[in-house]
């Protein structure tokens, strides 16, 4: 297939930046951010990681339509829709939410997420909640090939075997200088990576962004080291949960060390990875590497929700 911009061909080079805070000095413990939101505006993080992979073997089974699943401010989404643009791919998701589709002007007006895939040539087919549980069944993906025709499935998330592989190239060699790996967890894929990469004498958290035992499973289909483990107490009641804590620590983050956190996943990694520090969970001396996984682009939508209940936005 002809390709518009060979995007997952480029090089990629993701600067580690360190984070001078009074916690930090206090404790003895280095921490720097691995800036995978610099990648790309839209595809940045883990999902240019996701997707890199798995575009080549769709290209491999020269398939010109990628479909796949997210909620209306999925940034899974998003980066789909873009990414497959800029490779020659026609693009569809399958959104939740089948009330989505009664006014779809009106939508795709108030929803930015969806508003900027449908502008990168992205086609929706919207479901309600009950029919979206099945939407890995054989049965659902016969009606979705009988209505769009062939395609290549990226999974919810864009976690699956060819995602963890580019998850994997996430950790460079120099990154062995580094004690402990922290990440934010949605499905799994991007942590799972992350072990796979490690050193034999790296631990790796994962701050998982929702509330729920399954991770660890999920996690265990991919990886073969137990250098891992996940810190459950900073999910902030569920995904996309936050309360103005969360907010008023992504707003403060931000004007000590100019980066700035998403809500649903970074800023819940990053608040309780120096929460463990403060409560001295590492030893004087440490070397630790968070991974910055991207999703800025979502904080737009979230500041709408914000300002309707006349909250403090995300600056």
């Amino acid at each position: 297939m002809e390709t518009k911009n060979n995007f997952f061909n480029n090089t990629i080079s993701v600067r580690n930046q360190q984070i001078f805070l009074p916690i930090l000095e206090e404790k003895c413990v280095d921490l720097f951010i691995k800036r995978e939101d610099e990648i790309h505006p839209f595809v940045s993080g883990n999902k240019f990681r996701k997707l890199k992979y798995n575009l080549l073997e769709a290209r491999n089974q020269h398939k010109k339509t990628l479909l796949t699943f997210g909620g209306a401010f999925s940034n899974h989404i998003i980066a789909t829709a873009i990414a497959g643009k800029m490779n020659g791919f026609r693009t569809i998701g399958i959104i939740r939410g089948d009330e989505l589709a009664t006014d779809f002007q009106k939508t795709i007006l108030e929803n930015l997420t969806l508003q900027k895939a449908h502008e990168n040539g992205m086609m929706f087919e919207f479901v309600s909640r009950e029919i979206y549980r099945t939407k890995t069944s054989k049965e659902f993906l016969q009606q979705i090939t009988a209505k769009f025709g062939d395609f290549y499935l990226v999974p919810e998330g864009g976690t699956n075997e060819f995602a963890i592989k580019g998850c994997e190239e996430i950790l460079t060699t120099q990154d062995l200088n580094f004690d402990y790996i922290c990440c934010a967890i949605g499905s799994g894929g991007t942590i799972a990576g992350l072990i796979n990469a490690s050193g034999k004498h790296q631990k790796v958290i994962g701050f998982p962004a929702l509330n729920g035992d399954f991770l660890t499973t999920e996690i265990e289909k991919y990886v073969i080291k137990n250098n891992w483990f996940l810190q459950n107490e900073y999910h902030f009641g569920g995904y996309a949960k936050f309360n103005t804590s969360l907010i008023r620590f992504i707003n403060e983050f931000k004007n000590e060390t100019t980066i700035r956190l998403d809500p649903v996943y970074t800023a819940k990694m990053m608040f309780g990875l120096l929460d463990m520090v403060k409560n001295d969970n590492f030893e004087k001396g440490t070397k630790i590497l968070a991974i910055h996984t991207g999703g800025l682009q979502g904080i737009q939508g979230f500041n709408q929700k914000l300002k309707s209940k006349n909250e403090e936005i995300i600056n």
